[in-house]
């Protein structure tokens, strides 16, 4: 008598699995504040690992070189931050001002002189100052009329949170500036202890020197494909807006490239910035839109041309790319639409190497 095959055992692992999935979903998020300096401290130390080894060649120490492009870095950064400030406060200035003159010729644009939209605005405003009136005049004699008034602004709260704000992300800085520093000082000691625990088969040390050496090519070529494309939006931007003859053509073209590191919220940021800034300027609104449709134009672009050629360069499948923005973007936020493709990357290539993983790697390849 031939036995019955026996029943198959993955289908009692799947709520094994959607479990485990959510747990790992759940850490993710709890430990956001401890992985978003880990991430963006390895993905400095990716960047700057090729001129620290080509340093070491000539016989400069890895901690000396380490610390000297940090400090390069932080002093670019900084630099940029104070080219920027001074159009940041103008824009902050002016924002409350045209936003409403953008509104009320928004709405005479679209509605006309004597719309409807507008005799029904003056009759509501007159039904309410009736209704006001009618109410004062029926109150009892000796009762008091209560007025609730909205809770004024408490400076010294105020003051007091953006100061946590302010010294949480320094902290949070100073945090990946070390962590940068100690990665690139460090050499290949942490890629020998990563290849010693993989166990003591040579097959198994292969496989984890190929994903090493994976993850750094893919996010090495990441982060040039960004670095080329922020300063061709950069330098086009601020060409298409001189042109336009908006104010500060220059240096509105270094926003653009500096928030096109950061998938579509950036282009909303900049079509909504430069929209106000030229109605500001102009106060018409065809060279509002005009302005507007310029950076739609330019950094929606862009942001196709980005996943598109990570996509090229990783063999990921653009659709697999655009997901996994929406999905770290969701969880966490900015931070996850700025690092979701190089984590991806290297999730990608470890799949393409550990045996058991491989058909995830086949899904999200081309």
């Amino acid at each position: 008598m031939v036995p019955a095959p026996a029943p198959a055992a993955p289908a009692r692992n799947v709520p094994l699995i959607l479990l485990t999935i959510l747990a790992v979903i759940f850490f993710l998020r709890w430990a956001e504040p401890v992985l978003v300096p880990l991430v963006l401290a390895l993905i400095v130390s990716y960047a700057l690992a090729p001129l620290v080894d080509r340093l070491e060649r000539i016989r400069i120490p890895r901690w000396l070189s380490a610390a000297v492009l940090l400090l390069a870095l932080i002093v670019g950064l900084g630099a940029s931050a104070l080219a920027l400030r001074a159009e940041a406060s103008n824009l902050l200035e002016i924002l409350p001002e045209a936003a409403q003159k953008l509104q009320v010729a928004l709405r005479k644009e679209l509605a006309g002189p004597d719309s409807t939209i507008d005799k029904v605005q003056e009759a509501a405003e007159e039904l309410a100052r009736a209704t006001e009136a009618e109410a004062g005049s029926k109150l009892a004699p000796g009762v008091t009329r209560v007025v609730v008034e909205k809770p004024k602004l408490n400076v010294r709260e105020y003051l007091l949170t953006s100061a946590a704000s302010v010294v949480a992300a320094v902290g949070a800085g100073v945090m990946i500036l070390f962590l940068a520093f100690f990665l690139l000082a460090s050499g290949d000691t942490f890629r020998r202890k990563w290849v010693k625990l993989s166990g003591p088969a040579l097959s198994k040390r292969r496989i984890t020197v190929q994903v090493m050496d994976e993850i750094g090519n893919q996010v090495q070529r990441y982060l040039f494909v960004q670095f080329v494309g922020s300063v061709a939006l950069g330098i086009a931007s601020g060409l298409a807006f001189w042109a336009l003859g908006l104010e500060n053509a220059a240096v509105w073209g270094l926003i653009g490239g500096v928030l096109n590191l950061v998938p579509y919220v950036g282009l909303i940021v900049i079509m909504g910035a430069t929209a106000l800034v030229a109605f500001y300027q102009f106060g018409t609104i065809g060279m509002t839109l005009t302005v507007a449709a310029t950076s739609l134009l330019l950094h929606g672009l862009q942001n196709w041309l980005t996943p598109w050629m990570v996509s090229r360069t990783s063999r990921m499948n653009a659709v697999v790319v655009f997901m996994g923005l929406v999905f770290w973007g969701w969880l966490w936020g900015g931070w996850g639409l700025l690092l979701g493709l190089p984590i991806l990357m290297v999730f990608k290539a470890v799949c393409d190497h550990v045996e058991e993983l491989k058909p995830i790697g086949e899904f999200m390849g081309e």
